[in-house]
């Protein structure tokens, strides 16, 4: 890879949301090229290829995506145009500019029937429109891009907040309960949160290895995001009206896996599986967000 001692010339797309905002932080090191959304839509094939040809980057790294699950089951072209067939323009000339493509994709492409962690061999089997759309565009990122990183991870939260989705989980239950509002969140959906700084810092160290292929990235351990809020708000000493309830007394439109937490068997062969524990990422996301001090997380 070209500039193999840290001055690779990375192209981040997506660069102010909560991952994109955190790979510009960790690989300020390196030359990188931060392209937004009013910079770069990827849905342009024409514009982003002569964006990306003037660029000449070494890494290409894509966090743009649909991500408004229930609103993908409505809007399946949308959810199809950024998801995949842009992604399946990004391959081809990534391919065509021998450069590698990051791609960053979702554990809701399976079904959550296993009960156990999804490891990256286990057949995808998506339950929604976005889960389909992110899985159509895994496919087009392995097979045309022969230099690819394709990263599954799931929860994500992160200090930029997403621009699409208003803020964060963390900060959605924070103005809740300081709200004195009832809240009420589902404890039959079990995953990783998983915090984007974490996920930036091994995407970087990942890439460097060159060992191309599908990998899933979250922190360790596994929870509901019941017990995720619970945990939000013991470390912040907040008492709302908090409870829970079910995903089929949520009636959210779209079907969630009811188990996705994903094994990183990947990183566990290259010997880079050190991600901490989530409650441990959520305590360091509290602090560096200013809401706690030195907090000292119970694990």
């Amino acid at each position: 890879m070209a500039g193999a001692k840290g001055k690779q010339r990375v192209v981040i797309i997506g660069a102010s949301g909560q991952l994109g905002t955190d790979l510009v932080k960790v690989m300020q090191d390196w030359h990188v090229i931060p392209l937004t959304h009013a910079d770069l839509d990827i849905c342009d094939f024409v514009y982003t290829r002569k964006v990306l040809e003037d660029a000449k980057p070494d890494i290409v790294i894509n966090t743009a995506a649909f991500n408004r699950v229930d609103d993908c089951e409505e809007e399946v072209s949308k959810a199809f145009w950024v998801n995949a067939f842009a992604v399946r323009n990004l391959a081809q000339i990534c391919a065509d500019l021998d450069c590698v493509l990051v791609h960053i994709s979702t554990n809701y492409v399976f079904d959550g029937q296993k009960r156990e962690p999804y490891t990256e061999d286990d057949p995808p089997n998506p339950l929604n429109v976005y889960g389909a759309s992110k899985l159509t565009g895994e496919y087009f990122a392995r097979n045309i891009c022969p230099k690819h990183f394709v990263i599954r991870t799931s929860g994500l939260y992160g200090v930029a907040g997403s621009r699409a989705k208003g803020g964060n989980f963390v900060e959605t239950m924070i103005r809740l309960a300081q709200e004195g509002r009832p809240i009420r969140v589902v404890n039959d959906q079990v995953l990783t949160p998983t915090y984007t700084k974490d996920l930036a810092e091994k995407i970087k160290e990942l890439i460097q290895t060159e060992a191309y292929g599908l990998y899933h990235i979250t922190n360790s351990g596994e929870c509901s995001w019941y017990e995720f809020a619970a945990q939000i708000f013991e470390l912040l000493s907040l008492k709302p009206d908090f409870g829970l309830t079910t995903t089929a007394e949520y009636r959210a439109r779209a079907r969630r896996p009811a188990y996705s937490v994903l094994a990183r068997e990947g990183l566990k062969r290259l010997g880079l599986d050190d991600m901490r524990p989530w409650p441990e990422a959520l305590g360091a996301y509290l602090e560096e967000k200013g809401h706690i001090k030195g907090v000292r997380v119970r694990l």
